[in-house]
């Protein structure tokens, strides 16, 4: 009986369709994993890159300038809140609660938008300020390392926003949790790399 057991085991992982190896792990979470780690790296530089220039600017406008920290902390708290209903859809799914899952999904992929339209609005006040991409080397670095992020919060409200739209066309369940999950780890990771840009680049210099 225990020398079919690996098959048995094999057999269960397969009927999943999440590819489950040695590890326990889902593959397509195991290459969330993956990506989130190079993903940090690539953050890491440009974090780094902004503080080594950031100072560098011989002409302004410079942070102490422009940056109106209530507004922002306003926005940093609408993301923080987001990753707080991930976690409650997480939950629902799980416990095949289909329309709380959509609902808490849809909320924050909204909760995400409405970050996106403070960095909108941000970024078109810092322009008429005179911070511009090109026009010193803080501007640059300021908008590629933001700008990058904003990219990343849009590109995880578009997959929230799929995963709703795809539970209609096929009906989900609670086996489904680990795609919502996956998606739910590069939320999370898109929140902690804003808390760590909020901190270095808005606060810093206000401390």
């Amino acid at each position: 009986m225990a020398a079919h057991a690996p098959a048995q085991a094999a057999e269960a992982a397969a009927s999943t369709g999440h590819g489950w190896r040695s590890s326990k792990m889902p593959d397509i979470k195991l290459l969330m994993w993956l990506f989130l780690a190079s993903d940090c790296m690539f953050f890491g530089s440009l974090i780094g890159t902004y503080l080594i220039y950031k100072d560098r600017s011989l002409v302004g406008p410079y942070p102490l300038d422009i940056f109106d920290i209530p507004l922002t902390t306003v926005s940093t708290f609408v993301l923080l809140m987001s990753s707080f209903l991930m976690v409650i859809a997480l939950h629902a799914l799980r416990q095949n609660n289909i329309g709380g899952f959509r609902l808490w999904t849809s909320g924050v992929a909204f909760f995400g938008s409405i970050f996106l339209g403070f960095q909108i609005y941000e970024f078109r006040h810092f322009v008429d300020m005179g911070l511009t991409l090109t026009g010193s080397l803080f501007g640059t670095t300021f908008y590629v390392l933001t700008g990058t992020h904003g990219v990343h919060v849009a590109i995880g409200v578009l997959w929230l926003v799929s995963i709703v739209v795809a539970s209609y066309i096929r009906p989900w369940t609670k086996k489904d949790d680990v795609y919502l999950e996956v998606a739910g780890l590069y939320w999370h990771f898109v929140d902690i790399v804003w808390i760590v840009i909020f901190t270095l680049v808005y606060l810093v210099d206000f401390v």
